[in-house]
C-alpha cells in the first residue's frame, strides 16, 4: 500500500468517526433554513464543532458576522475547502447548502487530521450569502484567498458530475418613475410606470431571439403599481442577465440597458438601474484538477460524468464559486442525492438534501473532497499539473 492510500484509509476513518455528527449538522441546517448573511445558526453549528475538534477558529471572519475561516497544518501547500449554508426564499434548502456545509465541514476536519504527516494546510472557510449575495468575493477582497494554492467544494444534484455548466452573472433592479393621475377623469396627465416596465419586459423578450443560446435574461415585477385607477408612477422589476463569459455578459448587459431604457423612454418616464455588486464569474474548467476529485469519488464507489457523458444531463447555473475559480484553481463536483429527473431550487429537492440518499452524500462528498485535498500535498507533479493548467485557461 502506497503512502497516499494510507493518508487515504485515515481520511476515511477520521469521516467514518465524525458521522454522527457531520449528519446532525446536516439535519439541523436543514431544519432551520436562514437567508443569505443570516445565516446565524448554522455559522454557529459549523464552528462549534471545528473548534471542538482543535482547529483555530475565526467566527465572523472577513467583515461579515456569518463567515467563519478555520485552520489546520503549519507548512506546505494551503487548499481551501468552502462551506455553504444560506437557503433560498420560501423553499429553504432546496439547493442542498446543509449538505454542502457538512460535508465541506468533514472534509476540512479529516484533512485537518493529516495535515502534519502530509506536508499541508487547510483552510475552512464558511462563505455566505452564495444564493445571490457573492460572499465568496466579498470574503476574497478581504483577503480570504491571500496565500492560498487552491479550494474544493462540492454540490448536491441529481447525478455525479465532475463539474458544473456555470453562467456568469449580474442581476439587476430596475426602478421607474413617472406622474400619477386620475386613470378615468384625467388619464392625460399621467405618465404610466407600469407601461415603461411592460414595454421594456417586452422588448427584453424580443431581445432573446438575437442572443447566444446559452445566454439567459429573466426577470419579475416586484412593484407594479396600487390600484387600477390609478397610474402607477412608480413600478420596479428586477432581472437576471447571465452569459457564459464574464466578457459576454458585459456585453449583454449593454443590450439589456437599451431594452428596459427604451420603455423608459416610450411611456415618457425616467429609469435608475441599481446593478448588484459583486457579479458571479463563470467557473474555470480543470481537467487536471477534476481527475483527482473524480478518482476519490471513485474509491467511496461513485462515477462522476462529465456533462451529457453517458446521457448525464449538465447542471447549469450560477455560483459566486466561480470568482474563488478565477483566482485559485478550484473543483465544484455535483454529487447525487435525488433521482435525476429532480431539479435543485425545487420544492421536490429539498426532502431529498435531508433524505439518506443526502446523508451518504454528506460522507462521500467528505471523504472524496479530503482524499483531493491529501493529493495536492502528497504529490507535487499534481499539484503542478493542476496550476499549469489554470495558468494556461487564465492567461489574458
Amino acid at each position: 500500500m502506497s503512502a497516499a492510500d494510507e493518508v487515504k484509509d485515515r481520511i476515511d476513518a477520521e469521516v467514518d468517526r465524525l458521522a454522527d455528527r457531520l449528519l446532525d449538522v446536516s439535519h439541523r441546517i436543514h431544519a432551520r433554513p436562514e437567508l443569505a448573511f443570516a445565516e446565524h445558526h448554522a455559522h454557529d453549528v459549523l464552528t462549534e464543532v471545528l473548534e471542538g475538534e482543535g482547529l483555530a477558529v475565526e467566527r465572523s471572519a472577513y467583515g461579515l458576522a456569518t463567515a467563519f475561516s478555520a485552520r489546520a497544518g503549519t507548512d506546505g501547500p494551503t487548499v481551501v475547502v468552502c462551506c455553504e449554508y444560506d437557503a433560498l426564499p420560501g423553499i429553504g434548502h432546496a439547493c442542498g447548502h446543509n449538505v454542502i456545509a457538512a460535508a465541506g465541514l468533514g472534509a476540512g476536519l479529516a484533512a485537518a487530521s493529516v495535515a502534519a504527516e502530509a506536508g499541508g494546510r487547510v483552510l475552512v472557510l464558511g462563505t455566505p450569502g452564495e444564493e445571490g449575495g457573492g460572499g465568496k468575493q466579498l470574503m476574497i477582497d478581504a483577503g480570504a484567498l491571500d496565500g492560498v494554492d487552491a479550494a474544493v467544494m462540492v454540490h448536491p444534484a441529481g447525478a455525479d458530475l465532475r463539474t458544473m455548466d456555470t453562467l456568469a452573472i449580474q442581476r439587476v433592479t430596475v426602478t421607474y418613475s413617472g406622474h400619477a393621475a386620475h386613470a378615468a377623469a384625467a388619464p392625460e396627465r399621467g405618465r404610466n410606470a407600469l407601461d415603461a416596465a411592460v414595454l421594456g419586459y417586452v422588448n427584453v423578450a424580443a431581445l432573446r431571439q438575437h442572443i447566444s443560446p446559452a445566454e439567459r435574461v429573466h426577470g419579475i415585477f416586484l412593484e407594479a403599481g396600487d390600484a387600477a385607477n390609478i397610474v402607477p408612477a412608480r413600478t420596479q422589476a428586477q432581472w437576471y442577465v447571465r452569459s457564459p463569459t464574464s466578457s459576454g455578459l458585459a456585453a449583454l448587459r449593454e443590450r439589456v440597458t437599451a431594452c428596459l431604457a427604451a420603455g423608459a423612454e416610450a411611456a415618457g418616464c425616467t429609469m435608475e438601474m441599481d446593478w448588484y455588486e459583486p457579479a458571479y464569474d463563470e467557473l474555470v474548467g480543470l481537467d487536471a484538477f477534476d481527475d483527482l476529485y473524480a478518482a476519490n469519488a471513485a474509491r467511496v464507489g461513485r462515477t462522476p460524468l462529465r456533462p451529457g457523458e453517458d446521457g448525464a444531463a449538465p447542471v447549469v447555473g450560477s455560483t459566486d464559486m466561480g470568482n474563488v475559480s478565477q483566482h485559485v484553481p478550484s473543483i465544484h463536483p455535483m454529487i447525487q442525492v435525488s433521482p435525476p429527473d429532480v431539479a435543485i431550487h425545487t420544492e421536490a429537492f429539498v426532502g431529498h438534501a435531508r433524505a439518506p440518499e443526502g446523508d451518504r452524500a454528506v460522507l462521500d462528498g467528505a471523504k472524496a473532497l479530503a482524499a483531493t485535498v491529501a493529493d495536492l500535498w502528497l504529490d507535487p507533479d499534481a499539484l503542478a499539473r493542476v496550476q499549469a493548467e489554470f495558468a494556461r485557461r487564465t492567461a489574458g
